[in-house]
């Protein structure tokens, strides 16, 4: 039996075990479509942000800030395997070489499609780009909501969690880490 059918098989016994009929109409192809599903969002297990990023890298002499902001991304909590659902700024500065900036949201992409918190997916961006790009800084912010807060618990709907992780320049010059923030929180036109 592959992974999938155990998937499948486990989908088929929370099921029964919750009252429902696997076998009734609307729900006969639930466990499959729940196991495709979970394969897509935990595909990041299956992923190295080393060797995406790595596929990308070109020399540069720019050594300013590079910043992508504004990566909508969705997990599931560690906790429930609900929903996050947010959005992550990354900015670096290079030093000689500068990656693809489609990769950028491809790595907050492969951590954000593992079962996660949110602090440590902050972590994990920051020291991926940090490691596999080796720039003079890098900062990530995320801002996300959780539905294991908003769904169940203490149920506060529209309540936001921001996390930070900075690295290098960011952490150590306040100009800098201020320029960034500044950049993440300015008004874009949305017909720019």
């Amino acid at each position: 039996m592959d992974k999938r059918q155990e998937i499948e098989q486990a989908v088929e016994t929370i099921l029964r075990n919750l009252g429902e009929d696997p076998d009734r109409e609307g729900l006969l192809k639930t466990p499959h479509r729940v196991a495709k599903a979970l394969e897509f969002l935990t595909e990041g297990y299956r992923q190295d942000p080393a060797e995406i990023l790595g596929e990308a890298l070109f020399t540069s002499s720019n050594d300013e800030m590079v910043l992508v902001r504004d990566i909508e991304f969705y997990s599931l909590c560690e906790h429930h395997m609900l929903p996050i659902i947010g959005r992550a700024h990354v900015a670096y500065i290079p030093d000689g070489k500068v990656v693809g900036l489609s990769k950028i949201p491809r790595v907050v992409n492969v951590f954000a499609r593992r079962l996660q918190i949110q602090e440590q997916m902050t972590e994990q961006i920051a020291d991926a780009i940090s490691e596999a790009i080796r720039p003079k800084g890098v900062a990530v912010v995320v801002h996300a909501r959780h539905m294991c807060m908003e769904m169940r618990g203490v149920e506060k709907i529209n309540s936001t969690t921001v996390t930070s992780a900075l690295r290098g320049l960011f952490k150590k010059d306040l100009r800098t880490r201020n320029e960034f923030y500044d950049l993440i929180n300015a008004h874009v036109p949305a017909n720019f």
